[in-house]
This record gives structure tokens, sequence and C-alpha cells, in this order.
């Protein structure tokens, strides 16, 4: 497999480590969280996944405690008594820094967030962002997905084959391995639904319906999907603004390959001639302008009325209100809905993400902003730099 450099996400982690004792990269199976920690520099590697490593951590402290420098742990979703003895070792020897790497946040980040409190920063990794692969891929990188064997595939046949195994590692492995004991075929019937279900207002009662079980096992589902980083819910903005606001979540699948796989997509011609194409485009659109904004995952919103005002992407920063359009269209035009938007949100400014080549004014405060701007704003005129602060800074 080829190997794509991650300047951003290392820089971002490079960063990390120098102002905590303990960085922890999260993210799925085989976003490339190993390929990264062995491109920084660490002192002592240990993989949990590896059989002699795992036996070195049946007595972890005699393992652990007479190291200095960089220790990286990968996998430690399976040595769960690990947080406790970490927090101990960083407050008595100040010349450890581990780097942890996890595939499993929900599990991970209650532990450590008692253990490690004060002394740990998250980076989630997802897939390639579109500056890793270059702007001019993005319509590989929506076909195919970030997960980097799935874009590195020597051909779409080839790609679309290991998404599927994919998928039935996750199902078969990866959740038992969670302590999930729902059967695989059940995961995937439930995965497959809500595919249908993607870019849509969360309706639990419908798909509870749909699916023939509880509100109670949909969210149950849904949150072990979440907590594996392959399903967003993305929640919405509440404000006192005298209107029927929307109050349930959106769902979207995160990786647009494993969408299409779902939905038998393997080709740019099959996605062109699926009822979920703009769907698509809006999930795939979301994640590379939230990824290039840099906030945390609970920092962005939708918003939407009932009277059908909307706006795909809401934050705040500085003290201001800013959004984001999301249209997969040739020429995105501003409609009432993205002008009450801006009236009623007070923005700052809104961007509206589309396929093409051309960045133009839409209004006074409304821009319309092709995606490969998003994914290079030093090269294109999208001043999130203005948005986000220096922390979006050029990567080394």
């Amino acid at each position: 497999m080829a190997v794509i450099p991650r300047p951003q996400d290392g820089k971002i982690v490079r960063g990390l480590l120098r102002e905590f004792p303990v960085t922890a990269i999260l993210g799925p199976r085989q976003c490339g969280k190993t390929t990264l920690a062995r491109g920084i520099k660490a002192d002592h590697y240990f993989d949990l996944e590896n059989p002699r490593d795992a036996a070195l951590f049946a007595a972890p402290q005699a393992t652990l405690e007479s190291l200095s420098g960089l220790i990286v742990i990968d996998e430690v979703q399976r040595s769960r008594d690990l947080f406790p003895l970490i927090r101990h070792l960083v407050d008595t020897h100040r010349d450890q820094r581990y780097l942890i790497l996890g595939s499993a946040s929900g599990e991970l980040l209650r532990q450590s967030a008692d253990s490690l409190a004060g002394r740990i920063a998250f980076h989630e990794l997802g897939g390639f962002r579109l500056g890793d692969v270059g702007a001019d891929m993005w319509r590989r990188l929506w076909l195919r997905g970030g997960l980097p064997r799935s874009y590195t595939a020597r051909s779409n046949e080839a790609s679309s084959r290991w998404r599927e195994q994919y998928v039935s590692t996750f199902l078969e492995r990866d959740i038992p391995q969670l302590g999930i004991a729902i059967p695989a075929a059940t995961l995937r019937r439930f995965w497959m639904m809500l595919c249908h279900y993607h870019g849509q207002v969360l309706n639990s009662s419908e798909l509870a319906r749909s699916f023939g079980v509880s509100d109670m096992s949909v969210w149950r589902y849904l949150e072990i999907l979440q907590s594996a980083f392959v399903v967003r819910l993305l929640q919405p903005w509440h404000a006192n603004l005298g209107k029927r606001l929307v109050k349930r979540p959106k769902l979207y699948l995160r990786d647009s390959g494993l969408m299409h796989s779902l939905l038998a997509v393997h080709t740019a011609r099959d996605l062109a001639a699926n009822n979920k194409l703009g769907a698509s485009w809006e999930g795939f659109a979301l994640d590379v302008t939230t990824r290039a904004i840099r906030k945390r995952n609970e920092e962005f919103f939708f918003w939407a009325t009932h009277s059908g005002a909307e706006a795909d992407l809401f934050w705040r920063e500085h003290g201001r209100n800013w959004a984001v359009e999301l249209k997969y269209t040739d020429a995105p035009r501003l409609t009432a809905s993205m002008a009450s938007a801006i009236k009623d949100l007070q923005l700052a400014r809104l961007w509206v993400v589309y396929p093409g080549d051309k960045t133009y004014e839409l209004a006074a405060n409304a821009t319309a902003l092709p995606l490969v701007a998003v994914a290079d704003p030093w090269r294109y005129t999208w001043p999130v730099r203005s948005v986000v602060g220096s922390d979006c800074g050029r990567p080394d």
C-alpha cells in the first residue's frame, strides 16, 4: 500500500505531545493511526495486538516504570487497567510521555477522563483529508472514502472488495470485542438501513418500527456505531428565535466509501444514478469542512425550522456565528432558506460549499465556495484562519 503523508495531523499530534504528558489518537479501525504514530520518533513502541507485547503487559508496571522518553502504546483499549498506572507514572516520572492509540472512543474516553483528567489531550484521526490526497482528487476520495487501503486500492473494484471485507470484520470481530452481544447480521441490516437515513433528521421511532426493535435498541445500536467512529449524530442548534425549531439530531455515516459499499455503489456511474447522490455529497462535504475548521464534534450543530429554513452546519467562534450550506449543484444561488438563516442566526458569514471551481459572492455576507477551497484555505479564498484562529496554520 502506498503511504500518503499526513502533515496536518502529524503537526497537530506533535504539538499536543509538547503540551501534555499523554496524547491519545482515536479513530476507526484501519484509518492510519499506527502509520501516523510510527512517523513520530518514539523511544519505545508497544502494540497490544502483538502477542509478545501483550505478554509484557501482563505486568505493565514492571514493563513501563523503568522507561524514559516517548512511549507509544497501540490498541490501548485491550488493556483497560493501564490508565490509572499511566497517571501514576507521568506524575512520578517527569521524563515519560505517552502516545496512546485506540479504536473505541466511548469506553476509552470514559476511562481516561477519570484517570487522566488534566493530563491527556485527544486527537481524532479519520480517513485521509482532502488536503492529504490533493484537492483535485476529491471525486476519488468521495467515491472510495478516506480509509487508506480503500483509497489507495489499484482499482474501484479492489477498493469495493476491501470495504466489504472491512464491514464484515468490523461486525464479526470488532463489535464483539467491545463487549456487544448483537448478531453481526442484525447490526449489518441496521447499518444498511441507516444509509437510507443518511443526511436526514433522525426519527428513532420510525427507524425502530422499520427495523422491528424498540427505540431503546435503536439508540443503543447508534451509540455503538458512534463510539466506533462510523456514525455521526449532528445535534440541532437551539435558540429562542420565536420559531418552531427542529430538535432531533441529523444522522450521517462518517465515511462515504463505507456508505457506498453498503448501498452497492462501486463506480462513479453507480453513484450518479443513485437516489442518495445528494445526501452522499452532503455527508462527504460535511466531513471535509468540519475537519478543515478543526473544532470538536460537539461544537458543531445544524439549524432548521419546521417551515423549511436551515443551515447544514453551524458553529460559534470569537463570539460570532458562522454557518455552511452544502449544495450539490453547478452554480448555487442565494435562496430564501439561506437568507432566513443569515437573518435569524445573525451570521457573520454563510459559506455555500459546492463541487465547482469558482468563488463568488451571493450576498454581502454569503459566499459560494468550491470544495477544493475548503481543503486548501491557503491556496483559495476562504478566510478560515480568521474563523478558527492560528491553530489552522499551514502544516509543516
